[in-house]
């Protein structure tokens, strides 16, 4: 989405003659959440997916022609059935497509939302069935923040998939020779200072932190920090004996055992990988099903790995 949105805004500052098309309702299941928009210029570029399968093709002549002439257009999708002659898309799912132009004032918020730094929306207008006019407005939520303590070799690899999975990726360690843009390139921001200094003003229920360090200095401060914090994800790396003494050291600061209990450590999930970039898969995937509110093995072995890779 920040792609597609990104080229929206670029196209309204050249006066590009295009439209977007948007899923704004959905039935059963689909490849693509309500909200997922592609872009389409009368040049027969197309920017994006809405994941309809073999009716792709629709959704983008109708942008073609939306592009063209400015004419909103309602496209009612069937994916439950077989088609003998374009397939099967057959996902079980009825979704609703609109394509809609939108006016130089969407600039702005299109440039907002590629950001991600904010909260912004879109919203148009459009005909019902019955003749009615709808109105669709859509939050497209700001992106969420993942910091990452210590700028290690693992911290490169969450940092590039962090990425991929649309978190704001910042990486906090006071070394200047660790902290570096050629040690952790895919991170949007690096921060030359110690965690406790850093951190108190940083976290929210919207920034997931992990401790890579495996550095005292640097994991009890940003603990601390973390835990008096509404941060929905407290990871930390380490093999049973540094967790333990992790944990000591904080009831000796007064941290209860539910506090406590929110430090998710060794941090990820028990995938049954090694590798770092695996260890990376593994801690994101733990921090997506504490998002969602979902369950899953903690990590027994990786940590393991990771302390023998430093």
């Amino acid at each position: 989405m920040r792609e597609v949105f990104a080229t929206a805004a670029a196209w309204l500052e050249e006066d590009r003659d295009f439209s977007l098309a948007t899923l704004v309702a959905l039935r059963e299941a689909a490849t693509a959440p309500v909200g997922t928009t592609i872009a389409v210029d009368t040049h027969g570029r197309i920017v994006g997916n809405i994941g309809a399968g073999c009716h792709e093709t629709e959704i983008v002549e109708a942008s073609l022609r939306t592009a063209a002439d400015r004419q909103t257009r309602r496209l009612d999708i069937n994916l439950t059935t077989e088609n003998e002659i374009v397939g099967g898309a057959g996902c079980g799912a009825i979704m609703r497509v609109v394509a809609w132009r939108p006016e130089r004032s969407f600039l702005d918020e299109a440039r907002a939302i590629a950001a991600g730094a904010r909260d912004a929306r879109a919203s148009f207008t459009y005909e019902d069935v019955d003749g009615s006019l709808v109105a669709f407005e859509h939050e497209y939520p700001a992106k969420e923040r993942l910091i990452l303590i210590g700028a290690t070799a693992l911290a490169s690899e969450l940092a590039s998939i962090g990425r991929r999975l649309d978190f704001n990726v910042t990486v906090v360690d006071p070394r200047p020779a660790f902290a570096t843009n050629e040690r952790v390139p895919e991170a949007h921001a690096i921060v030359r200072k110690w965690p406790g200094d850093y951190l108190s003003a940083e976290l929210s229920k919207h920034t997931s932190i992990v401790m890579l360090s495996h550095d005292p200095k640097f994991d009890l401060p940003a603990l601390r920090c973390a835990l008096r914090s509404d941060a929905p994800y407290i990871g930390l790396l380490g093999s049973r004996r540094s967790q333990a003494a992790r944990r000591a050291a904080l009831r000796e600061d007064g941290f209860a055992e539910d506090a406590l209990a929110r430090i998710h450590g060794p941090a990820g999930l028990d995938i049954g990988g090694t590798t770092l970039a695996e260890t990376a898969l593994s801690i994101l995937s733990e921090i997506i099903a504490s998002r969602h509110e979902r369950g899953g093995t903690p990590l027994r072995t990786t940590s393991r790995a990771i302390h023998r890779q430093g």
